[in-house]
C-alpha cells in the first residue's frame, strides 16, 4: 500500500534526522548522550550493570558508569532525542493556525488540571497551568475581556503554588513574563524580571538533583535563555549579558532551535550593530 510505504519512509526520515542531530550535538567532552542511547537501542536485552561495563569500556570514562548513574544519562538522552523528534515533526508539518495554538494550550491546561486533581501538592501541575493561561492571556492581548478572564485564573494559582514552593525554578521561570509586563509602580518591571530570572538560576545552583528520573528538573536553560531575551529588549541593553546567556543555554541543550537559530543570531546582529555605532 502505497499510503502505508509512505508513512513508514516519514518515520524512517524523521528518526534518522533525530538521530543525526544528536549525534552532532554530541562534544568531545560533553555527556554522552548520543553513543550512550545509541548502544542501549542496539542491546535492548543487556541488564543494566552490563550495559554500564560495556559503555565503560567503550568510552573509558575518567569515571567508571555505575547502573543508576547510567540510568541518568539514559533519561537525559531520552528527552533530548524526544525533543528532536518533536521538532523534526513540527518541521514536516505545516504552521498552525492561532486557533489551532489556543486549543493546544487548552488541552494542555485540561491535562494539568487532572494532574492538579490526582496530586493536589504537584506544584509543576500548576506551573503549567499558569504558564499556558500566560500564552492564552497573551495571543488574546486584544480582547480585553478575554485577557482579563485569563488573568484572573493565572492570578490565584500563582498565590497557591507561591505558598507550595516558592523557590521552585520552573515557577520562577513563569514569574517572569508576569514581572516583564507589570508597571514599576505596582512591583514589577524590566528590573524586577531580570533579578527574578537571576534568582532562579541561583536557586538552581543549589539544587541537589533526584534521583527519580520522573521529578521534573527542566528550568536552568529556560531562565539563561529569558535572561537572554531580556538583557536584549530591555529599554537599556546589554548584548554582551544577553549573549553570555544564551551561550550558557546552548552548552546545555546545544540543539535547541530557537535559542541556537533565532534569538542568538539577533544577539549577535544586535552586538554588531553597538560596536559599529560606537566607531
Amino acid at each position: 500500500d502505497s499510503d502505508e510505504q509512505f508513512l513508514a519512509d516519514w518515520r524512517k526520515a524523521l528518526l534518522d534526522r533525530a538521530w543525526e542531530t544528536l549525534a552532532a550535538g554530541q562534544k568531545p567532552n560533553g555527556p554522552p548522550f548520543y553513543v550512550v542511547l545509541r548502544y542501549r537501542t542496539e542491546n535492548p536485552g543487556l541488564a543494566g550493570a552490563q550495559l554500564a561495563e560495556q559503555l565503560t569500556a567503550l568510552l573509558k570514562p575518567a569515571t567508571p558508569f555505575t547502573d543508576a548513574g547510567l540510568r541518568k544519562v539514559l533519561q537525559r538522552a531520552r528527552d533530548q532525542f524526544t525533543d528532536l523528534l518533536v521538532r523534526e515533526v513540527a518541521r514536516s508539518l505545516g504552521a498552525p493556525s492561532p486557533e489551532e495554538l489556543e486549543q493546544e494550550l487548552k488541552t494542555a491546561v485540561d491535562e494539568f488540571k487532572i494532574a492538579m486533581e490526582k496530586d493536589p501538592t504537584f506544584v509543576d501541575a500548576k506551573v503549567g497551568t499558569i504558564s499556558c493561561l500566560g500564552f492564552m492571556a497573551f495571543m488574546n492581548r486584544k480582547d480585553q475581556a478575554r485577557a482579563k478572564e485569563l488573568v484572573g485564573q493565572i492570578l490565584p494559582l500563582v498565590k497557591e503554588a507561591d505558598e507550595m514552593a516558592p523557590d521552585n525554578p520552573r515557577l520562577i521561570w513563569v514569574h517572569g513574563p508576569i514581572l516583564w509586563n507589570t508597571p514599576p509602580e505596582r512591583g514589577g518591571g524590566q528590573d524586577k524580571a531580570i533579578e527574578n530570572y537571576q534568582r532562579g538560576l541561583d536557586v538552581c545552583s543549589k539544587i541537589k538533583p533526584s534521583d527519580d528520573p520522573l521529578e521534573p528538573s527542566w528550568g536552568k536553560p529556560e531562565l539563561m535563555m529569558t535572561l537572554a531575551y531580556c538583557y536584549l529588549n530591555a529599554n537599556k541593553p546589554d548584548v554582551s549579558a544577553a549573549e553570555r546567556n544564551a551561550r550558557a543555554a546552548l552548552e546545555i541543550v546545544p540543539y535547541w532551535h530557537y535559542m541556537r537559530d533565532i534569538l542568538l543570531p539577533q544577539i549577535l546582529e544586535a552586538k554588531a550593530k553597538a560596536k559599529q555605532s560606537a566607531r
